[in-house]
């Protein structure tokens, strides 16, 4: 790449004030206004109480934030780009980033939780309009992840350290998606740094469900979850809301006596079709085996709460020269195992790989720390609690744009979007 003229030839000036640099918010605002985001946060979010006027105009705040959000803002003084050149002559009631400041500020844990039931209803409504979910396919997955986000001062209100040993804030995520459509979010919640990964999944995973249902999905829906969703609690939300499910198990006591009694005859070898990287081997995997076996989960817990479904077990060879003697691999070579507890009506080749695609929720929380949850900007929890649901509005919106611009964009990164369709130049 290289410069065409020459340096006192050459004076590029954005002083016209009819150019825009986001063209493409413009039709992604009459998205969201047309599926009901900023009535829905005005019905839903009442901030009694708040100082400085920070309780008016909620609707217009909260689509402010979402339209800096959609355009790249990543922090609080960046909601400014929607009043550069003649974005404010293109959108009224705009609000000063200061003022969206003091907006988020204002929120108790439980104007977030309205905030978070307004969200849940437009993206109900989003989908509807849009088809960004289809309702006709086979089968339909929820995975739920968490992720800590980290943070940079001990000020921020919940910050600590977890078990990545980084001072941060921990948040959970509830994904919905089909074979053939990207994944959408449809439920949020934000937890202190220390909180265990599965802390509150039940609570979190019964919302979500419910919202997956009244996008008008009645087809089978399974849940896929890491080990750190084994619980009873979520396989109970599970069977109560009708849905399947499918958890990794961490390999202890109970699961290595039930692998001890798998006799040899039983694994089936399998191939990936691309192959999968093993953190802890250090190496690509492309061939395993697998094999399944019925099995009761949570005996220690009272009878009520025992669970009888499929253990389906992958496992790979040790190759490692760390965990294998020199010169005596065969003598004693072991095997790690890869344990899955579920309820899948599919068969043993179909199940065990529908699994591991629930590492596309990776995916997300790529695309959300690509945009506006780079950082989560307040000192304050709860504001950050309400900055993160306003991303995942956010996010959906401007995958929803993605869908119905093009085949190719209904599956691209979200970064992509927003190069492609929203940042583009109009006078």
């Amino acid at each position: 790449m290289k410069v065409s003229h020459n340096p006192a030839t050459l004076f590029a000036a954005f002083d016209d004030p009819d150019l825009i640099t986001h063209a493409g918010l413009a039709p992604t605002i009459r998205l969201a206004e047309r599926c009901g985001l900023p009535r829905l946060v005005a019905a839903k979010v009442t901030l009694t109480g708040a100082r400085n006027g920070a309780g008016t105009a909620v609707d217009a705040k909260a689509l402010s934030i979402v339209g800096g959000m959609i355009a790249g803002a990543d922090s609080i003084d960046d909601l400014d780009v929607l009043r550069h050149g003649g974005l404010s002559r293109l959108f009224g009631g705009v609000r000063a980033p200061s003022t969206l400041g003091t907006f988020l500020r204002a929120f108790t844990w439980g104007h977030v939780r309205q905030l978070e039931s307004a969200a849940r209803a437009f993206t109900c409504n989003l989908a509807a309009h849009t088809g960004l979910v289809p309702t006709g396919d086979e089968v339909v997955f929820v995975d739920i992840d968490s992720k800590v986000k980290q943070v940079y001062g001990p000020a921020k209100q919940g910050a600590s350290f977890g078990y990545t040993r980084q001072r941060g804030l921990h948040f959970q995520i509830v994904t919905v998606k089909t074979s053939t459509c990207a994944p959408v979010i449809v439920a949020t919640r934000l937890r202190k740094g220390s909180a265990g990964s599965g802390k509150g999944a039940a609570s979190l995973l019964r919302e979500a469900l419910a919202t997956v249902r009244a996008m008008g999905i009645t087809t089978q829906i399974i849940v896929r979850a890491d080990s750190a969703y084994f619980s009873h609690k979520v396989v109970e939300v599970c069977r109560t809301a009708g849905a399947r499910f499918s958890l990794a198990v961490a390999v202890r006591k109970t699961i290595r006596e039930a692998i001890a009694g798998i006799p040899e005859d039983a694994w089936t070898p399998i191939k990936y079709a691309a192959a999968v990287w093993d953190a802890e081997e250090e190496r690509w995997i492309s061939d395993a085996e697998i094999t399944e076996v019925p099995f009761t989960a949570f005996t220690s817990k009272k009878k009520a709460f025992h669970a009888t479904a499929r253990l389906i077990v992958r496992r790979v060879k040790r190759l490692n020269p760390k965990n294998v003697p020199e010169g005596q691999a065969e003598l004693f070579g072991v095997w790690r195992h890869h344990v899955i507890f579920t309820d899948s009506p599919f068969v043993l080749a179909q199940a065990e790989p529908m699994h591991r695609e629930h590492a596309q929720v990776e995916q997300v929380f790529a695309d959300l720390e690509d945009s506006a949850l780079a950082h989560l900007p307040s000192g304050k929890f709860t504001a950050n609690a309400a900055w993160l649901t306003l991303a995942a509005t956010a996010y959906n919106l401007t995958r929803a744009a993605g869908h119905l611009a093009s085949v190719f964009h209904a599956r691209a990164r979200t970064g992509t979007i927003r190069r492609h369709l929203i940042n583009i130049p109009a006078r």
